[in-house]
């Protein structure tokens, strides 16, 4: 669950935010004010800055009709494609793809994700290499809107927040119509079979096919 143990930081722009914190999800309140920070330190040779607060690489690909609100950094060589709506608060690293129809709000995207066919991805982080498939969501409310907890086992960590969805660990894949309920923890390489509603922590290297099926990789 661990910063360190979920994510590699050369692989992001938010490393300096990220290195601060213990656990990932400490990072969500202050995403707003490091991307502007951010954005003032990055080559005008190499990012356009069509709007205030937002800086997009002069390579990246972005479709006609989508939307991008400040404050947004998207890196090189990353696609925006037709339908996206990029709310504020977006930091999407290097060789991503934001497909049509996919809603991002407070997030950090590492470098090389994939978010390509009507996805929501809010209030989360998602690591190096994680792909989301078509129609898999983060909910990052409760039904209740009482403060968030990850459940870990018989580990039960406070956020203090209202709003958390999802931690995706490196090279994270998630399957089509999954929805990753608030505060859902996935260690680095693990799958997400289609059609899954995930809570709590899956562990590194796991299949997770049900609640109460998760397996390691080894034994699958």
């Amino acid at each position: 669950m661990r910063t360190r143990e979920l994510f590699d930081l050369s692989h992001t722009a938010a490393a300096a935010l990220l290195e601060k914190t213990e656990y990932p999800w400490e990072a969500l309140a202050d995403i707003g004010d490091f991307i502007p920070e951010l954005g003032k330190t990055l080559s005008l040779e190499e990012y356009d800055h069509p709007a205030e607060d937002v800086w997009i690489a002069k390579d990246a690909r972005i479709y006609p009709n989508n939307y991008i609100a400040g404050p947004c950094i998207i890196g090189h060589g990353t696609e925006v494609r037709p339908g996206a709506f990029i709310r504020g608060n977006a930091l999407v690293g290097d060789n991503c793809v934001v497909g049509n129809s996919t809603e991002l709000k407070n997030v950090i995207l590492f470098d090389n994700v994939q978010v390509p066919h009507y996805n929501y991805v809010g209030d989360s982080i998602l690591g190096y290499r994680t792909h989301m498939g078509a129609g898999s969501v983060t909910s990052n409310v409760k039904s209740d809107k009482t403060l968030v907890v990850i459940h870990n086992g018989k580990e039960d960590i406070p956020t203090g927040r209202k709003k958390v969805g999802a931690m995706l660990g490196d090279g994270a894949e998630v399957g089509c119509g999954s929805v990753l309920n608030p505060g859902t923890v996935i260690g680095r390489d693990s799958n997400i079979y289609p059609l899954s509603s995930v809570r709590g922590v899956v562990p590194a290297n796991c299949i997770f096919k049900a609640q109460n099926n998760i397996v390691p990789k080894t034994l699958a």
